[in-house]
């Protein structure tokens, strides 16, 4: 029998920050926080706004987690790095880690309305499912859009606010989800064709993914500015404008320098620009219908 090897204060710190994941979270946590605060004006009650944070922020460590819990064993194949396979973090801890996070979660909810509750359990089951086993089928994409246009409705029902325009969340929030997930499966596409996996991006192949990831949010951007123009959904022209100018960027950039005709460089770069990039279109929207 192996003996385990003995770990430093400082590895098993360094092994729970990379179990985090640190950069997909953080963009979860700024998700969140922009809705949230948007959600609170112009009556900010700070208590209030640091428990619908903190009690997303809970249930993303608790997802993060489990899934590299769960892919403990392909890591081991392709993705040595890994906290749990680099013996950082046991798998076991990891677990323990997840579950108390839930705990924490539903502490951090109880002094809520119901309705934070009931959608952040429903973002958590979407969520904890995909790494149970959706992630790696094509399913994985949808339960992924599902849950996106659950973090401004959670946002809103924890400051006990509803809007009319929230429903639109829901084809707006699909779209990006679908792009977010896309983009984040890209890095990973060659290593979870070789281990069998058939999520979203593997389905699509790595040219149709990178096709696919600007079109949604052009598809996004177009919805966005026919609810606009339309006044559906009355919002400033100014923001919607600069928010689009900021998007065009952004696609451009990808089709400039993510093409599917040239070899990928730098995917992680990839995933974090699209995601910023649906944050950013999201984000501008809500305000623009906001102010």
């Amino acid at each position: 029998m192996e003996i385990a090897k003995k770990r430093h204060l400082s590895e098993i710190a360094l092994g729970f920050f990379l179990l985090s994941h640190p950069g997909p979270v953080l963009l979860h946590i700024i998700s969140v926080t922009i809705f949230t605060l948007l959600a609170a004006w112009p009556k900010f009650v700070w208590v209030t706004i640091v428990l619908v944070i903190a009690a997303h922020t809970a249930m993303q460590l608790s997802i993060a987690f489990l899934n590299d819990y769960c892919d403990r064993h392909l890591d081991a194949l392709s993705k040595r790095s890994k906290p749990i396979v680099r013996g950082l973090i046991r798998p076991h801890e990891a677990l323990i880690a997840s579950v108390l996070m839930i705990v924490l979660m539903l502490g951090l909810l109880s002094p809520l309305n119901r309705w934070a509750f009931v959608i952040s359990f429903v973002y958590l089951i979407l969520l904890q499912g995909y790494n149970l086993g959706l992630k790696s089928t094509p399913l994985s994409g949808i339960v992924f859009a599902l849950g996106m246009p659950l973090i401004p409705l959670y946002a809103f029902a924890g400051l006990g606010r509803t809007l009319p325009f929230l429903i639109w969340l829901v084809p707006l929030g699909f779209l990006l989800g679908v792009t977010i997930n896309v983009a984040n499966s890209v890095p990973d596409i060659e290593a979870d064709e070789a281990n069998g996996a058939r999520t979203l991006a593997v389905v699509l192949g790595l040219k149709r993914s990178l096709f696919i990831c600007p079109l949604m949010i052009v598809f996004a951007a177009i919805l966005i500015g026919v609810l606009t123009l339309w006044r559906i959904v009355p919002a400033q022209p100014w923001i919607i404008l600069t928010t689009f100018v900021i998007t065009c960027l952004a696609v451009g950039t990808m089709f400039l320098f993510f093409s599917p005709i040239k070899p990928i460089r730098m995917p992680k770069f990839y995933f974090y620009l699209v995601a910023l990039t649906c944050i950013v279109l999201a984000g501008g929207w809500f305000i623009g219908v906001s102010v």
